[in-house]
């Protein structure tokens, strides 16, 4: 399996199944593809998305294509990762934020993590 499909892509169509609804906590990426920090997130977010495959979900939310969720969630900057557990937000980071910082954050909000 390649990290691209480990990395879902999350959108108006598939924002329900895939994080209100998983069986396992989420964190969504809140990006634009011509913002240059949400580039510099891009392979951050991929390596997270292999290191923790499995027991945390990972996904993409493209903020032009997805409006209305941005808006819901009030994504004010980007890139700005959403961290989601039983279907509720549970935490965000609103920055750039390094692959340990994240991997951290991760482990702890989700303590049942490895």
């Amino acid at each position: 399996m390649t990290e691209a499909i480990k990395c879902i892509t999350i959108t108006d169509n598939n924002f329900e199944t895939e994080v209100i609804n998983s069986d396992i906590p989420v964190v969504v990426d809140f990006f634009a593809p011509w913002c240059g920090p949400c580039r510099v997130m891009n392979p951050i977010v991929k390596d997270i998305a292999a290191e923790f495959d499995g027991v945390v979900k990972v996904g993409k939310l493209n903020i032009d294509d997805c409006e209305a969720i941005a808006t819901q969630y009030r994504i004010e900057a980007i890139p700005t990762l959403l961290f989601f557990k039983d279907g509720k937000e549970i935490d965000r980071v609103a920055k750039l934020i390094s692959q340990k910082s994240l991997g951290d954050k991760i482990r702890t909000l989700f303590a049942t993590v490895a």
